[in-house]
């Protein structure tokens, strides 16, 4: 699936489309350079689900705990700052990525070796004032 986000308003249907292809998978990775809109996206999706609480980049917390209108569980990762393998693992990311809770997490390239492999992975780039997201 290749979706094209031509602005702000798009990005609602986009979203509502992505959700939908989740079907069962609980772990989204989302891969894309800087500013490319990886946290922007994680906001829509939230919104979808219908998350009551502000959603923000977890840049220094890594991960940030929503819950949405029904009190389900979303969590939020964010490994750009993380340094090793072993800082994921000090904080419990495999209890994190096994709840079966959806999981969101920025820079999964950082921990690659402990993604859980059924997983969704989406690769978000810019191509002039566009975006394009693709799960891969």
């Amino acid at each position: 699936m290749k979706i094209i986000v031509n602005c702000v308003d798009d990005l609602m249907l986009a979203s509502n489309k992505l959700v939908k292809s989740f079907k069962d998978k609980k772990v989204i990775c989302f891969y894309g350079d800087m500013g490319v809109g990886k946290t922007t996206l994680i906001k829509s999706l939230c919104k979808v689900l219908k998350v009551q609480d502000l959603v923000n980049s977890p840049t220094f917390s890594i991960v940030n705990e929503y819950r949405n209108d029904v009190s389900d569980v979303i969590y939020h990762f964010d490994f750009y700052r993380i340094d090793s393998i072993n800082e994921a693992m000090d904080i419990g990311c495999h209890e994190y990525f096994y709840s079966d809770r959806y999981c969101f997490i920025e820079w999964p390239n950082k921990i690659e070796q402990i993604l859980p492999e059924y997983r969704l992975n989406l690769q978000i780039s810019q191509i002039k004032d566009q975006r394009v997201i693709q799960i891969i």
